[in-house]
């Protein structure tokens, strides 16, 4: 995340660190890099794309990844995409960005003479194009929206005539947003937002589209540029987990311990609304799967006195998973508090009105994000919008709930270090678990689960909804299994993913991906999914379980994973890739604590024969 944007003049917002012509002399001294993570992206446009091009390769690296880029043949999407052979189908990229222009729609719509039928063929295109590119590689789209035009042929009126270029270009966004609501591989990139918040009349720059085919103004091109950085990384996994929270003059005006719980400024109206809003801010961004939790420097018992007495507050104390009051240095409480969430410091957003302890945290901990803070808070939700720290690759229903599954792992907590012994403890979860094939209603948690998995993940394959999505309904070449967990203290939802490719070589089965959620670790759910997988092998017949270790920065902890269930390693890389094998005869089921409210799997279609080499659906 960018941390030293501020604003510059009242009508344009602009950020030091994407100034065009910074970022093209830092991109004339960028070396290649052997560390950063690698990921191919295309761009297709029917503008100028070899202005990002420099762009990308820095704002990617900025992230500590290193940018393989594409450039599409200008204004030949459609050629490209539908051609198999073509150098964009060569180059397989992981991220395809289309990046349509007003302009050259204004072009075309200039030139048409039926109106319905011009907007009829921008939809034809734009569905030609995903379905091609669905049909023929599994990368990622980003879909661009139109900037509304500047022409306005009725004025205020213009609107309410169907048929004007601005109803069309309004209509053509909303089919765009409608129909990408259903297409698992295709995320927005919202470029009328962005020239929204910077106002039209900054953006459009014409003698720049009659002489290169600009997208907009030079200046604002960046923006578009780190854009497209956001969104690909969010579906990597990369983004705000957790925002850790100052209380004192940060969530409320004034010092509690002076002023007392209801001496603080909060009101819904007048002194305190700044706060009030804040307040709500965050709470929207709680019920959306963020995480809340509390820093401050202050007595405990003084600190939660406004969220018992205080009416005005929005935010109460079930609201944050984890609430620290004390006078310990903040940079260590975040550390502890990252350790028992047990997420990634570059996961944590840390908001506090003190620029001592905004640099203290950088200082220390460089990994968390840190935006600089405009003096005035009637001024904060504005800046942390500006940042779009906040940005996801997908959104499903669990989200909503991640709070609670963190506050129910604290009184998980609590009953472990009361239980007389561990297995005591296992025993009084009453922990049952179901195990099926892919469900549609799961996708977006599913394709969730793989994007933001890093730690138990034993090969991070970053899947998308489209990919699981195919898997699900390929029964002739997939076991893609979706777990979920419940026990006495609720359900935990969706927490382990397992696929299994039988086939590629004869009586094998491989394990192609096992993704688990961290706060399930040690209560016996791998233990059962392997037991579980070696099963499956015994029932078609197979002899043989292969599995693949990728390590990554992050995914250490299951680097002996395979070796603890009886694997041999049959061959080591020189980067820790490792592959291993494990003779379904020699495998001793592990005892587990879990039931299983699925075991024989009956009523899912999930069942195999396997003649030769090729598995047939048991109707």
């Amino acid at each position: 995340m960018e941390t030293g944007r501020t604003q510059q003049g009242s009508a344009k917002v602009m950020q030091p660190d994407l100034d065009y012509f910074q970022l093209l002399g830092e991109a004339r001294t960028l070396q290649p890099s052997t560390t950063a993570k690698p990921l191919r992206v295309a761009v297709m446009a029917d503008c100028a794309a070899q202005y990002f091009q420099p762009l990308l390769r820095v704002l990617f690296r900025r992230k500590g990844v290193e940018a393989e880029l594409y450039e599409g043949a200008f204004d030949a999407i459609e050629l490209e995409v539908r051609n198999p052979h073509s150098g964009f189908y060569s180059f397989s990229p992981d991220v395809v960005v289309m990046l349509r222009s007003v302009q050259k729609l204004r072009d075309s719509f200039y030139q048409s003479e039926e109106e319905q039928v011009f907007f009829e063929e921008q939809l034809r295109q734009l569905r030609t194009v995903w379905e091609s590119i669905g049909t023929s590689s599994h990368a990622l789209i980003l879909q661009s929206t139109y900037v509304a035009p500047m022409e306005r042929f009725f004025g205020n009126y213009d609107r309410k005539v169907e048929t004007s270029f601005a109803s069309m270009v309004s209509t053509l966004n909303s089919h765009i947003v409608d129909e990408s609501r259903s297409q698992g591989n295709v995320l927005l990139l919202d470029v009328e937002a962005i020239a929204s918040w910077v106002g039209r009349r900054n953006w459009f720059d014409e003698r720049m589209w009659a002489i290169g085919k600009s997208l907009c103004s030079l200046e604002y091109l960046p923006l578009v540029a780190q854009n497209i950085v956001d969104v690909s990384l969010a579906a990597q996994g990369r983004g705000v987990k957790c925002v850790v929270l100052d209380l004192d003059n940060t969530l409320w005006g004034g010092i509690v311990g002076d002023d007392g719980p209801h001496g603080i400024k909060i009101s819904a109206h007048g002194d305190g609304e700044d706060f009030y809003r804040l307040q709500c801010f965050f709470k929207k961004l709680k019920s959306r799967g963020i995480l809340l939790a509390v820093c401050s420097k202050n007595e405990h018992s003084n600190a939660v006195k406004p969220f018992h007495d205080n009416g005005e507050m929005v935010l109460k104390l079930d609201d944050f998973v984890r609430f620290v009051a004390s006078w310990n240095d903040k940079p260590q409480t975040i550390k502890t508090i990252q350790q028992e969430l047990n997420i990634g410091l570059d996961s944590i957003l840390f908001i506090d009105d003190n620029p001592f302890e905004r640099a203290a945290v950088r200082t220390l901990l460089p990994d968390v994000v840190v935006p600089e803070l405009p003096e005035d808070p009637s001024d904060w939700i504005r800046t942390l919008s500006e940042l779009n720290l906040f940005e996801t690759a997908s959104y499903s229903a669990q989200d909503s709930q991640r709070s609670e599954a963190y506050l129910q792992e604290a009184r998980r907590k609590a009953a472990s270090e009361a239980a007389t012994s561990f297995e005591e403890f296992l025993r009084s979860l009453d922990t049952t678990i179901e195990v099926r094939r892919f469900a549609p209603e799961h996708l977006p948690r599913i394709a969730q689960l793989f994007q933001r998995s890093n730690q138990f993940n034993l090969t991070t394959r970053r899947l998308n909804e489209s990919e699981c999505e195919a898997m699900m309904h390929d029964v002739s070449s997939w076991i893609p299994w979706q777990a979920t967990l419940k026990d006495r203290f609720g359900d935990q939802g969706l927490i382990s993913l397992v696929i299994l490719q039988p086939g590629l070589q004869s009586g094998t089965v491989a394990i192609t991906d096992w993704v688990m959620s961290c706060r399930v670790l040690g209560r016996g759910v791998e233990e059962h999914l392997m037991n579980r997988a070696v099963k499956e092998a015994r029932a078609m017949g197979l002899h043989v379980i292969n599995g693949t270790y990728v390590p990554t920065l992050k995914n250490g902890m299951v680097k002996d994973f395979y070796s603890r269930f009886g694997f041999a390693k049959t061959r080591e890389e020189a980067d820790g890739t490792s592959e291993w094998v494990l003779n379904v005869s020699d495998y001793r089921e592990r005892p587990v604590l879990i039931r299983s409210v699925d075991e024989a799997m009956a009523d899912q279609p999930n069942q195999y024969d396997l003649k030769g080499s090729h598995r047939q659906w048991k109707a």
